[in-house]
Protein backbone atom coordinates (compact mmCIF):
# COMPACT_ATOMS: atom_id res chain seq x y z
CA UNK A 1 0.00 0.00 0.00
CA UNK A 2 1.32 3.19 -0.82
CA UNK A 3 1.58 5.89 2.22
CA UNK A 4 -0.20 8.99 1.71
CA UNK A 5 1.38 11.71 0.48
CA UNK A 6 1.25 14.70 -2.13
CA UNK A 7 1.29 13.52 -5.94
CA UNK A 8 4.96 13.69 -7.00
CA UNK A 9 6.26 15.61 -9.96
CA UNK A 10 7.20 13.90 -13.06
CA UNK A 11 10.30 14.54 -15.12
CA UNK A 12 12.71 12.73 -17.63
CA UNK A 13 16.51 13.27 -18.18
CA UNK A 14 17.22 12.89 -22.32
CA UNK A 15 19.73 9.94 -22.82
CA UNK A 16 21.47 10.59 -25.94
CA UNK A 17 20.22 8.82 -29.27
CA UNK A 18 17.99 6.47 -27.18
CA UNK A 19 14.65 9.14 -25.92
CA UNK A 20 15.19 9.99 -21.81
CA UNK A 21 14.58 8.35 -18.22
CA UNK A 22 11.21 8.92 -16.86
CA UNK A 23 11.40 9.54 -12.98
CA UNK A 24 9.40 11.43 -10.12
CA UNK A 25 10.51 14.14 -7.39
CA UNK A 26 8.50 14.21 -4.21
CA UNK A 27 8.58 15.80 -0.62
CA UNK A 28 11.42 18.43 0.25
CA UNK A 29 14.96 18.13 2.39
CA UNK A 30 17.73 16.30 1.73
CA UNK A 31 17.82 14.61 -1.48
CA UNK A 32 17.65 10.78 -1.76
CA UNK A 33 18.12 9.23 -5.16
CA UNK A 34 16.06 5.59 -5.51
CA UNK A 35 17.80 3.23 -8.16
CA UNK A 36 15.54 -0.10 -8.73
CA UNK A 37 16.62 -3.54 -9.55
CA UNK A 38 16.75 -5.25 -12.80
CA UNK A 39 13.50 -6.15 -13.78
CA UNK A 40 11.66 -3.86 -11.55
CA UNK A 41 10.55 -0.34 -11.77
CA UNK A 42 10.82 3.02 -9.80
CA UNK A 43 8.14 1.96 -7.36
CA UNK A 44 9.95 -1.31 -5.82
CA UNK A 45 12.75 0.52 -4.04
CA UNK A 46 10.91 1.64 -1.25
CA UNK A 47 7.57 -0.46 -2.36
CA UNK A 48 5.25 2.23 -2.64
CA UNK A 49 5.93 3.78 0.99
CA UNK A 50 6.25 7.68 1.21
CA UNK A 51 7.86 7.46 4.22
CA UNK A 52 11.39 9.17 3.27
CA UNK A 53 9.46 12.16 2.43
CA UNK A 54 7.32 12.29 5.94
CA UNK A 55 10.51 12.43 7.13
CA UNK A 56 11.53 15.33 5.62
CA UNK A 57 13.58 14.26 2.71
CA UNK A 58 13.27 15.23 -1.02
CA UNK A 59 13.26 11.67 -3.25
CA UNK A 60 13.87 11.43 -6.79
CA UNK A 61 12.89 8.03 -8.09
CA UNK A 62 13.43 6.95 -12.02
CA UNK A 63 12.91 3.84 -14.05
CA UNK A 64 16.62 2.39 -15.82
CA UNK A 65 16.60 2.62 -19.36
CA UNK A 66 14.50 -0.05 -20.30
CA UNK A 67 12.63 -0.21 -17.71
CA UNK A 68 8.94 1.19 -16.54
CA UNK A 69 8.35 3.83 -18.15
CA UNK A 70 11.80 4.92 -19.82
CA UNK A 71 13.20 4.04 -23.10
CA UNK A 72 15.33 1.15 -24.07
CA UNK A 73 19.00 1.89 -24.53
CA UNK A 74 20.23 2.71 -28.54
CA UNK A 75 20.99 -1.33 -29.15
CA UNK A 76 19.93 -4.52 -27.29
CA UNK A 77 23.61 -4.53 -25.74
CA UNK A 78 23.81 -1.04 -24.32
CA UNK A 79 22.53 -2.18 -20.37
CA UNK A 80 26.56 -2.47 -19.08
CA UNK A 81 26.83 -1.31 -15.78
CA UNK A 82 28.71 1.78 -17.47
CA UNK A 83 25.68 2.44 -19.40
CA UNK A 84 23.38 2.73 -16.11
CA UNK A 85 26.54 4.54 -14.24
CA UNK A 86 26.92 7.21 -17.04
CA UNK A 87 22.81 7.58 -16.86
CA UNK A 88 22.90 8.30 -12.72
CA UNK A 89 25.39 10.62 -13.45
CA UNK A 90 23.06 12.44 -16.33
CA UNK A 91 20.48 12.65 -14.42
CA UNK A 92 22.00 14.18 -11.64
CA UNK A 93 23.70 16.61 -13.70
CA UNK A 94 20.79 17.21 -15.45
CA UNK A 95 18.75 18.07 -12.24
CA UNK A 96 21.86 20.15 -10.93
CA UNK A 97 22.52 17.72 -7.75
CA UNK A 98 25.89 18.23 -6.57
CA UNK A 99 25.72 15.81 -3.54
CA UNK A 100 22.58 13.91 -2.83
CA UNK A 101 21.92 10.09 -1.02
CA UNK A 102 21.67 7.12 -3.07
CA UNK A 103 19.48 3.94 -1.99
CA UNK A 104 19.78 1.07 -4.63
CA UNK A 105 18.28 -2.01 -4.35
CA UNK A 106 19.97 -5.08 -6.14
CA UNK A 107 20.88 -3.85 -9.65
CA UNK A 108 20.49 -0.14 -8.23
CA UNK A 109 22.59 -1.25 -5.51
CA UNK A 110 25.60 -1.97 -7.49
CA UNK A 111 24.97 1.21 -9.80
CA UNK A 112 24.94 3.60 -6.95
CA UNK A 113 28.33 2.03 -5.16
CA UNK A 114 30.08 1.80 -8.65
CA UNK A 115 29.21 5.83 -9.05
CA UNK A 116 30.26 5.81 -4.98
CA UNK A 117 33.68 4.45 -6.04
CA UNK A 118 34.06 6.58 -8.96
CA UNK A 119 32.35 9.75 -7.52
CA UNK A 120 32.59 10.08 -3.70
CA UNK A 121 32.72 13.57 -3.32
CA UNK A 122 28.90 13.51 -4.62
CA UNK A 123 27.27 11.26 -2.43
CA UNK A 124 26.46 12.11 1.46
CA UNK A 125 25.78 9.16 1.85
CA UNK A 126 24.68 4.92 0.55
CA UNK A 127 22.39 2.56 1.04
CA UNK A 128 22.70 -0.87 -0.25
CA UNK A 129 19.55 -2.87 -0.33
CA UNK A 130 20.11 -6.43 -0.95
CA UNK A 131 23.46 -5.75 -2.42
CA UNK A 132 24.13 -8.99 -4.87
CA UNK A 133 27.54 -7.94 -6.68
CA UNK A 134 31.11 -8.51 -6.39
CA UNK A 135 32.41 -6.31 -8.87
CA UNK A 136 32.77 -8.63 -11.81
CA UNK A 137 29.78 -9.79 -14.03
CA UNK A 138 27.03 -11.17 -11.66
CA UNK A 139 26.81 -14.71 -12.60
CA UNK A 140 28.17 -17.88 -13.46
CA UNK A 141 27.42 -20.13 -16.48
CA UNK A 142 24.82 -21.85 -15.18
CA UNK A 143 23.41 -19.16 -14.33
CA UNK A 144 23.81 -17.22 -17.25
CA UNK A 145 21.66 -19.93 -18.93
CA UNK A 146 18.75 -19.31 -16.33
CA UNK A 147 18.94 -15.71 -17.14
CA UNK A 148 19.32 -16.67 -20.96
CA UNK A 149 15.64 -18.24 -20.30
CA UNK A 150 14.05 -15.52 -18.42
CA UNK A 151 14.48 -13.31 -21.16
CA UNK A 152 13.35 -16.05 -23.92
CA UNK A 153 10.30 -16.20 -22.03
CA UNK A 154 9.65 -12.91 -21.63
CA UNK A 155 10.15 -12.10 -25.22
CA UNK A 156 8.07 -14.92 -26.29
CA UNK A 157 5.40 -15.22 -24.40
CA UNK A 158 5.71 -12.10 -21.92
CA UNK A 159 4.75 -11.83 -18.22
CA UNK A 160 3.91 -15.54 -18.21
CA UNK A 161 6.31 -16.80 -19.95
CA UNK A 162 9.12 -15.12 -17.46
CA UNK A 163 7.22 -16.65 -14.79
CA UNK A 164 7.25 -19.98 -16.12
CA UNK A 165 10.63 -19.99 -16.88
CA UNK A 166 11.83 -19.22 -13.51
CA UNK A 167 12.22 -21.36 -10.31
CA UNK A 168 13.49 -19.40 -7.77
CA UNK A 169 15.12 -21.55 -5.10
CA UNK A 170 13.39 -20.32 -2.08
CA UNK A 171 12.04 -22.26 1.03
CA UNK A 172 8.24 -23.31 -0.33
CA UNK A 173 6.62 -20.48 2.28
CA UNK A 174 7.63 -18.25 0.21
CA UNK A 175 7.28 -18.80 -2.97
CA UNK A 176 3.97 -17.29 -3.95
CA UNK A 177 4.99 -13.78 -2.42
CA UNK A 178 7.41 -14.19 -4.47
CA UNK A 179 5.79 -15.12 -7.46
CA UNK A 180 3.41 -11.85 -7.02
CA UNK A 181 5.97 -9.89 -6.39
CA UNK A 182 7.64 -9.94 -9.34
CA UNK A 183 4.39 -10.73 -11.08
CA UNK A 184 3.52 -7.05 -9.93
CA UNK A 185 7.05 -5.37 -10.87
CA UNK A 186 7.17 -6.69 -14.52
CA UNK A 187 3.71 -5.76 -15.31
CA UNK A 188 4.84 -1.89 -14.81
CA UNK A 189 7.33 -2.00 -18.09
CA UNK A 190 6.13 -0.19 -21.30
CA UNK A 191 8.78 -2.31 -23.37
CA UNK A 192 9.38 -6.48 -22.15
CA UNK A 193 11.72 -6.67 -24.81
CA UNK A 194 13.55 -3.97 -23.51
CA UNK A 195 13.11 -5.68 -20.36
CA UNK A 196 14.24 -8.82 -21.66
CA UNK A 197 17.78 -6.99 -22.79
CA UNK A 198 18.72 -5.71 -19.76
CA UNK A 199 17.79 -9.37 -18.34
CA UNK A 200 20.51 -11.13 -21.11
CA UNK A 201 23.33 -8.27 -20.31
CA UNK A 202 23.49 -6.98 -16.81
CA UNK A 203 24.55 -10.22 -15.35
CA UNK A 204 27.19 -10.53 -17.92
CA UNK A 205 28.21 -6.92 -16.81
CA UNK A 206 30.89 -5.55 -14.52
CA UNK A 207 29.98 -3.07 -11.91
CA UNK A 208 33.23 -1.86 -10.36
CA UNK A 209 37.37 -2.95 -10.55
CA UNK A 210 38.96 -4.62 -8.00
CA UNK A 211 35.94 -6.73 -6.59
CA UNK A 212 35.40 -6.56 -2.61
CA UNK A 213 38.34 -5.19 -1.52
CA UNK A 214 37.63 -2.07 -3.59
CA UNK A 215 35.32 -1.15 -1.08
CA UNK A 216 37.91 -0.42 1.69
CA UNK A 217 38.60 2.80 0.05
CA UNK A 218 34.89 4.22 0.40
CA UNK A 219 35.05 6.14 3.23
CA UNK A 220 31.18 7.31 2.92
CA UNK A 221 28.55 6.29 5.62
CA UNK A 222 26.82 2.90 4.47
CA UNK A 223 23.23 1.21 5.64
CA UNK A 224 23.64 -1.99 3.98
CA UNK A 225 20.01 -3.48 4.40
CA UNK A 226 20.40 -7.45 3.41
CA UNK A 227 18.20 -10.56 3.36
CA UNK A 228 17.96 -14.18 4.52
CA UNK A 229 19.12 -16.34 2.44
CA UNK A 230 15.70 -18.52 3.16
CA UNK A 231 13.26 -16.19 1.31
CA UNK A 232 15.74 -14.31 -1.52
CA UNK A 233 19.05 -16.74 -2.14
CA UNK A 234 19.39 -14.47 -5.31
CA UNK A 235 21.39 -11.63 -3.09
CA UNK A 236 23.12 -14.05 -0.45
CA UNK A 237 23.09 -12.55 3.05
CA UNK A 238 27.08 -13.32 3.27
CA UNK A 239 27.84 -10.96 0.40
CA UNK A 240 25.59 -7.96 2.26
CA UNK A 241 28.12 -9.00 5.29
CA UNK A 242 31.45 -9.09 3.50
CA UNK A 243 30.27 -5.61 2.31
CA UNK A 244 30.09 -4.53 6.39
CA UNK A 245 33.04 -6.05 6.53
CA UNK A 246 35.12 -4.38 4.16
CA UNK A 247 33.61 -0.81 4.07
CA UNK A 248 35.33 1.57 6.49
CA UNK A 249 31.76 3.02 7.80
CA UNK A 250 28.84 0.49 7.17
CA UNK A 251 26.03 -0.79 9.23
CA UNK A 252 24.23 -4.08 8.38
CA UNK A 253 20.22 -4.15 8.71
CA UNK A 254 18.32 -7.28 8.12
CA UNK A 255 15.30 -9.30 9.46
CA UNK A 256 15.13 -12.13 11.76
CA UNK A 257 15.08 -15.10 11.41
CA UNK A 258 11.56 -16.65 9.94
CA UNK A 259 10.10 -12.78 9.18
CA UNK A 260 9.60 -11.47 6.31
CA UNK A 261 12.46 -9.50 4.47
CA UNK A 262 13.02 -5.97 5.78
CA UNK A 263 13.73 -5.02 1.82
CA UNK A 264 9.64 -6.18 0.72
CA UNK A 265 8.18 -4.23 3.75
CA UNK A 266 8.34 -0.35 2.52
CA UNK A 267 7.18 1.49 5.19
CA UNK A 268 9.78 -0.63 7.98
CA UNK A 269 12.71 -0.10 5.23
CA UNK A 270 11.72 3.67 5.25
CA UNK A 271 12.21 4.08 8.69
CA UNK A 272 15.47 2.16 8.51
CA UNK A 273 16.63 4.37 6.23
CA UNK A 274 15.70 7.57 7.93
CA UNK A 275 16.90 6.72 11.11
CA UNK A 276 20.11 5.91 9.63
CA UNK A 277 20.15 9.28 7.76
CA UNK A 278 19.03 10.97 10.68
CA UNK A 279 22.24 10.03 12.62
CA UNK A 280 24.76 9.94 9.63
CA UNK A 281 24.09 13.29 7.64
CA UNK A 282 25.65 16.72 8.38
CA UNK A 283 23.15 18.84 10.28
CA UNK A 284 21.85 21.85 9.12
CA UNK A 285 25.06 24.94 9.35
CA UNK A 286 27.49 21.95 9.14
CA UNK A 287 29.95 21.05 7.05
CA UNK A 288 29.31 18.01 4.68
CA UNK A 289 32.19 14.94 4.88
CA UNK A 290 35.54 15.97 2.85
Amino acid sequence: MTDDADEPNTFEVPIPGAGALAGEISGTGHTVVLLHGLTATRRYVLQGSRGLERQGHRVIAYDARGHGASSPGPSRAAYEYSDLIADLERLLDDLELERCVLAGSSMGAATALAFALASPERVDALVQITPASRGGPSAEPPELEAWDRLAAGLRENGVEGFLKAWNPPVEDRWREAVFTASRQRLEGHHDLGAVADAVEVVPRSSAFDGGLDALRSLELPVLVVASRDSSDPGHPLEVAEAYVERLPDAELAVEDEGHSPLAWQGARLSRTIADFLSRRLPHEGSEAPS
